[in-house]
């Protein structure tokens, strides 16, 4: 599943989702996450996301993607509610799966299932999940994709192309091996997808300076680092040799020819921080055992410049329709 271009968001999108309510401090823009709501005297933030590429745990996966925007606001969530769609009236069993990685998740995260939707539709081959999550602000002040500054260092954490490469060891096993990946290649990939949430590290980065954060979703990290370049206006310069891409994804993306850059990886975060609370940003992620690398900086100009193989690619528009897993299901649309 992709995103639509932004020129189709432009025309057919954002001129229906205007707001001349008070209370709505941040409704819908493109690359912000999060809609932010005054309700008495604290924030609501909220936050949806869908899910169909992913077949198996895709329950779980699903509350773990949509609590990872919450978080990426510096806010921890409470609430979500699924809305879970099956192929066939039949699918009773499936459904009741899913709806187990539903609350699995939701135990721990530590949020309360508090409503959703259920159904079936015979124009889906596959289960669809969407998860609306909540939280609120309680006295923090939410971060926005548009708050880097030049001057700020650009971090990354665990890895890049996490939770595709997962996906691709679950769904398309049977090509990995066509394509000479092994057991035991599949089987590390598969774990990779127990790092998907970002709650902890986020809302502690978040409290200890961070200018701006943004989970890795579709389109991967260029797509994440254009749209917080874009958004903050200015740009962003990128090492490859300095980002953290696990042996496996690399022979992951080898085999499938990826670039990991373009490829989803929830479970990991694009964060902006002030030169001043490198250090404390970097202990806390030490203490908490998070993976994470300073790969970049933020500077004046537009776009992003990713530096790799002793070469320097420039990029400038923003592409939230293309991802390297969308790309996977498109060349084997038969894996089931």
């Amino acid at each position: 599943m992709s995103k639509f271009p932004l020129d189709v968001l432009e025309r057919s999108v954002f001129p229906f989702t205007t707001c001349d309510d008070d209370d709505v401090i941040l409704g819908s823009a493109f690359g912000e996450d999060v809609a932010l709501t005054r309700v008495g005297g604290d924030i609501l933030v909220s936050h949806m996301d869908p899910i169909v590429g992913a077949i198996d745990n895709i329950g779980w996966l699903a509350v773990h993607v949509a609590c990872n925007d919450i978080a990426t606001s510096g806010v921890p969530p409470r609430w979500v509610l699924p809305l879970v769609l099956v192929p066939q009236r039949e699918d009773e069993a499936l459904l009741k799966r899913i709806m187990q990685d539903v609350a699995r998740a939701a135990r721990e995260i530590g949020v309360s299932i508090i409503g959703g939707h259920t159904g079936y539709s015979a124009n889906l081959a596959r289960p669809l999940v969407a998860v609306t999550a909540l939280g609120t602000a309680g006295g923090r002040k939410p971060l926005q994709t548009r708050g880097a500054s030049v001057g700020d260092r650009v971090l990354v954490t665990k890895g890049v192309a996490i939770e595709g490469t997962a996906i691709l060891a679950q769904d398309f096993a049977d090509v990995a091996r066509d394509l000479g990946l092994g057991e035991d290649d599949l089987a590390e990939a598969r774990r990779l997808v127990e790092q998907v949430s970002v709650v902890k590290e986020a809302v502690a980065v978040a409290a200890r300076g961070a200018t701006a954060m943004h989970d890795v979703t579709r389109g991967g990290l260029l797509e994440t680092l254009l749209e917080m370049a874009s958004l903050s206006q200015v740009a962003v310069e990128v090492d490859a040799g300095l980002l953290p891409i696990p042996p496996v994804v690399s022979r992951f993306a080898r085999a499938f020819r990826f670039d990991p850059l373009w490829m989803i990886s929830s479970g990991t975060l694009a964060v902006t921080v002030p030169e001043a609370r490198a250090e404390d940003v970097s202990r806390v992620l030490t203490e908490m055992q998070i993976p994470f690398a300073f790969a970049g900086r933020v500077v004046e100009g537009t776009g992003v410049s990713v530096r790799r193989n002793g070469e320097t690619e420039r990029y400038g528009e923003i592409r939230c329709e293309e991802d390297e897993l969308a790309r996977m299901w498109r060349l084997y649309p038969r894996v089931e």
